[in-house]
């Protein structure tokens, strides 16, 4: 009942905000040219804007569904980030289009439906929140078992959102004199009657029915009665950290980390993200910067204006890394990494490596598919070999495509591996990235990239 509720609310905002989206420059349109202030847009070509850039907007951040999960600090972050995207979006169309628009009618419009969409989404969360604890949805559970493992999901039941209400435990063997927030009900034959008497709705056991065969019995029992019986396995046994379950039909498949980009649905996104944003580089900025580079290099130093180096990529295949040149020709290009004073570095090497100019032919790279705008920083195979001796899960980073910039660069891991903590800090920012990525987190870390450069980074060199 609450689920469907939540579909049903989320498709009614949804359509609400497109509803006020359009309305609204209507509405902002005549309220203006009523008190004679002239208002000159193209209206076909600013509502496909706006549209536009809320759906991008929600498809980014996921704001089109709000469970009754999320807290109230998840929702008004993931709030704030579908606004901020918003008037981004809406600003580079402003930039971008020759028409002057009216600075009042543009300002009071988006007022307007950011006020709307902060009302709804507050109205929602207030009505979601009375809803649930209304005695007609609640939803009254026990626990088979009074171990470590329910004591555990007692306290995640009662610490989130939602319309659980635990009663107490049901236990043949249990220490009467240990303290509980919490009773023993009762033992295992006892459950059932006091589940009809009493109207539990759901029996989550957390022993094993290997060791408790009764456990069968119970559970049929229980649906023959319409109570839902769920059972609770303890994978701590095996594995001492947060695991991730998915079924292959019926057959159930933990994995050791969660991989959003093992979809294919998110996959797609993220190579059309890729192709779109590198398509657009190479349009509008490495068309002319190519020629220009190229031509300072070659001014200054004998040699080919790209270095061109053989890296490690997804899955520990090979590919040709571009960038510009920025040392002069020597022998150990492939296998001694650069330094802060490397003698190497030509005049206009530094520059380039300082600006982080001499990776911009990369995204060649991006577009051909060899990496991606956002991932883990490709190394030399040599650097690899070496790396994936010393930190265990080195080789955990190559699930992903390499990128351009990264979790780890713009937090301060980058240029030269120093010592050992550098390198094992760098490798968890890699995988903390594959294991939390979204087009959100690769559009906040391409502008921490940029604000980065704009402000100095002292790795770079």
């Amino acid at each position: 009942m609450l689920d469907r509720y939540l579909k049903i609310c989320s498709i009614q905002i949804l359509v609400l905000d497109f509803i006020c989206l359009n309305a609204f420059f209507f509405f902002t349109l005549s309220g203006m040219q009523q008190y004679g202030i002239p208002v000159s847009v193209n209206k076909d070509t600013f509502l496909l804007a706006t549209n536009f850039s809320w759906i991008v907007a929600l498809y980014t951040t996921g704001l089109y569904f709000m469970s009754t999960h999320m807290s109230v600090e998840r929702i008004t972050k993931k709030l704030l980030q579908s606004i901020m995207l918003y008037l981004l979006l809406m600003l580079v169309f402003v930039f971008l289009t020759k028409e002057a628009f009216n600075r009042i009618f543009i300002l009071s419009y988006c007022t307007l439906f950011v006020i709307l969409v902060l009302f709804d989404r507050i109205f929602f969360y207030m009505l979601t929140n009375y809803i649930i604890h209304r005695k007609e949805i609640e939803r009254r559970v026990v626990i088979v078992g009074y171990n470590d493992l329910s004591k555990q999901l007692v306290d995640n039941l009662t610490g989130r959102k939602s319309n659980l209400r635990f009663e107490g435990y049901f236990e043949d063997y249990h220490n009467v004199h240990e303290l509980s927030l919490h009773p023993v009900i009762g033992n295992l034959r006892d459950c059932i009657p006091y589940a009809q008497s009493n109207g539990i709705k759901e029996i989550y056991s957390t022993l094993s029915p290997e060791q408790f065969p009764y456990l069968y019995t119970l559970a049929h029992e229980a649906e023959r009665h319409f109570i839902r019986f769920r059972f609770v396995p303890d994978f701590r046994m095996f594995v001492n950290r947060q695991i991730y379950v998915d079924y292959l039909d019926n057959i159930p498949i933990i994995s050791l980390r969660a991989e959003p980009l093992d979809d294919i649905a998110n996959r797609l996104r993220k190579r059309i993200f890729d192709l779109v944003f590198s398509g657009a580089v190479m349009l509008f900025i490495l068309s002319w910067l190519i020629p220009l580079l190229a031509l300072l290099v070659k001014l200054e130093s004998r040699g080919p204006v790209f270095f061109i180096q053989h890296r490690t990529g997804r899955n520990n295949q090979t590919f040709r890394c571009l960038k510009f040149r920025s040392m002069y020709v020597n022998n150990e290009a492939n296998s001694k990494q650069a330094t802060r004073n490397d003698r190497r570095f030509t005049r206009v090497g530094r520059i380039l490596r300082k600006t982080n100019l001499d990776e911009m032919p990369q995204f060649l790279n991006v577009f051909l598919g060899d990496m991606s705008i956002v991932g883990p920083r490709p190394h030399m195979l040599k650097h690899t070999e070496e790396y994936s001796a010393i930190i265990q899960k080195y080789m955990i980073r190559h699930f992903l495509k390499p990128g351009i910039t990264g979790w780890a660069q713009v937090n301060g891991y980058r240029g030269e591996v120093t010592d050992e903590l550098h390198l094992r800090k760098r490798i968890e920012h890699d995988i903390w990235y594959m294991e939390n990525w979204s087009v959100w987190l690769d559009i906040r870390i391409i502008f921490l990239t940029v604000f980065n450069t704009v402000k100095g980074d002292k790795n770079a060199f």
